[in-house]
């Protein structure tokens, strides 16, 4: 009899940190902040409660760019360093994980099922630890809506994100992903977050959009688990937005 498969260390790593509260993850672009200057910002990131790195948010960013991202940030930080994957090319088993994610809402189905099928080999053969992930692009979507050609689900469609991310869910998937994309004017609805959150008996995540610490409460309050920013950081550094952020969950943890 075939045993289910096994979570791995670190998705065992995230169920712990969210026992305790929300968990923030920082995204970090090795093509624009590569090398050691992806450590300080992972650094930085942690010193102030960050639990995970992610590396990733570029198309085309190559092997050797993201094997020399990883190493530098393994060096500096203690917490797990993930891919966030834009192809089969950006991976490294030098990283800890890869978040292993169908886009839900792509037409075309490259991004939805059939790259996958064909880094799934390489994949194993890295060791990387696979976590499998239902991503849905809200609108407006900005850079990954239009390279990842999807239909972004309408911001006041709330009972349509909900359908996708049940969907994910009863497919096994074990984490859902709300993206408003990088850069987005504003984050995904407080009231989509909620409907989403009340459906789903696994881990919520949402990312794109996230300024300041209000914007980091009204998600929180609306029930995402984690949250994830890249582009504040990028454009401002670790300064008072993203500490700001930071703050709002360390004070969701109730620390």
């Amino acid at each position: 009899m075939t045993s289910p498969p096994r979570i791995g260390r670190v998705e065992r790593y995230l169920h712990e940190r969210l026992e305790r509260g929300p968990v923030h993850f920082t995204l970090i672009d090795p093509d624009k902040s590569p090398g050691e200057h992806a450590a300080r910002v992972a650094r930085g990131a942690v010193e102030l409660g960050s639990d995970l790195i992610l590396l990733g948010g570029s198309t085309g960013i190559s092997r050797e760019v993201m094997d020399e991202a990883a190493l530098a940030v393994k060096r500096a930080v203690q917490v797990p360093v993930v891919i966030f994957p834009e192809g089969a090319t950006s991976l490294t088993p030098k990283a800890d994980a890869l978040l292993f994610m169908s886009l839900l809402n792509s037409r075309n189905l490259e991004l939805v099922i059939r790259t996958h099928a064909r880094a799934a080999p390489a994949v194993r053969k890295m060791g990387l630890e696979a976590i499998p992930l239902g991503y849905l692009v809200i609108a407006p979507g900005m850079r990954v809506g239009e390279v990842g050609q999807v239909d972004a689900v309408p911001r006041d469609e709330v009972d349509a994100a909900a359908g996708y991310a049940l969907a994910a869910e009863l497919l096994g998937m074990r984490f859902v992903y709300l993206e408003a994309g990088s850069g987005a004017p504003a984050p995904v609805p407080a009231p989509m977050v909620r409907t989403v959150r009340a459906i789903l008996s696994i881990p919520l995540i949402v990312g794109g959009g996230i300024r300041s610490g209000a914007d980091a409460r009204a998600l929180l309050d609306a029930g995402a688990q984690i949250l994830v920013t890249g582009t504040i950081a990028e454009e401002e550094g670790l300064g008072e937005g993203f500490r700001s952020i930071l703050a709002e969950v360390r004070r969701g943890r109730g620390g």
